[in-house]
């Protein structure tokens, strides 16, 4: 049996920070796009990591409205079956992109600190390109089984609490935690042995090493922040659903885990937040990306200030 909830409270809550997600991730990454595309040059083996992980960032910020519309509808989705399938593997396949390209960038930056002689710090950036290209095929691997999930006429949720397992249901709940954990093991290994690597050989005053320790923890903090709340949810209904399940009806485990279930789909909108967030990356990553703002900042707040010096004579 597959549980329904009303989503009185998703519906207050969701919208407007589904939007305002939208606006920062294609301002924010659109922005970085455009950067990398015609403003860095040339590149190097981890532009290609930063600019991939824009591309995945931007793609699911591109899906963002529908979903929007679809809390505001009240649970109730306009667009066919077909779409909503499109639009949920969007979400599944950059989400899962979004936390892969992280790891590798997190990786990138350990090898480049501890073992700034290694012929992987070298890698020409066609190399890095097919590396990309293979990450991405893990993603759509891991991804596309969202196809076969069923939904009915109306209700567009991938995860759906089952009273009785599913295998598709399943591997899409595992993807959903191995694409967190594994990352965030591998994230917090570069973080740990970076910090003490500089420590032991007291390179921490050096300002070229103190950027590199500001970017990795950085990325390890928005990984956190962003991933780990939704994971916790899940993985407890996970476990609450398999000990109801042997001792309780089906609409008392739907009952019982109707407020999980709310709480872990607000949580996963910060999911969302971190494509928002990933331009901070690439802010403290490449000094060319931090000049490019600044010189198109500089110009406005100039502007702003002539314009309340202006405002100010006048009064």
């Amino acid at each position: 049996m597959q549980c329904y909830f009303n989503g009185t409270v998703l519906i207050g809550v969701l919208p407007p920070l589904l939007v305002t997600e939208f606006v920062l991730g294609i301002l924010g990454n659109g922005l970085a796009l455009w950067i990398f595309c015609f403003h860095m040059k040339p590149w190097k083996s981890s532009t290609v990591l930063l600019f991939n992980l824009a591309v995945a960032d931007f793609l699911l910020n591109m899906a963002l409205p529908f979903r929007a519309n679809y809390y505001i509808s009240e649970l109730n989705w306009k667009f066919g079956s077909a779409f909503c399938n499109i639009c949920l593997f969007m979400l599944a396949m950059n989400r899962s992109g979004s936390t892969i390209f992280l790891m590798a960038i997190a990786v990138d930056r350990y090898m480049r600190v501890v073992h700034p002689h290694h012929p992987i710090n070298s890698l020409s950036v066609p190399k890095a390109m097919c590396g990309a290209l293979g990450l991405w095929m893990l993603s759509i691997s891991m991804s596309a089984h969202v196809f076969t999930l069923k939904h009915n006429t109306t209700y567009c949720e991938s995860f759906m609490v089952e009273t009785e397992p599913k295998l598709n249901l399943s591997w899409h709940k595992f993807a959903f935690l191995f694409s967190f954990f594994i990352p965030l093991v591998v994230i917090l290994y570069c973080t740990v042995h970076i910090i003490v690597y500089l420590r032991r050989r007291q390179l921490g005053q050096q300002a070229k090493i103190k950027k590199a320790l500001c970017f990795i923890t950085v990325v390890a903090a928005l990984f956190i922040i962003c991933f780990l709340p939704s994971n916790f949810m899940q993985l407890l209904i996970w476990i609450k659903t398999q000990q109801l399940a042997n001792s309780h009806s089906a609409s008392e485990v739907c009952s019982a885990l109707e407020n999980p279930t709310n709480l872990f789909y607000i949580t996963i909108s910060l999911t969302y937040l971190n494509s928002a967030l990933d331009p901070v990356v690439y802010y403290f990553s490449s000094p060319t990306f931090k000049n490019f703002c600044r010189r198109s900042v500089l110009p406005l707040t100039a502007v702003a200030s002539n314009y309340h010096a202006s405002a100010t004579t006048n009064m």
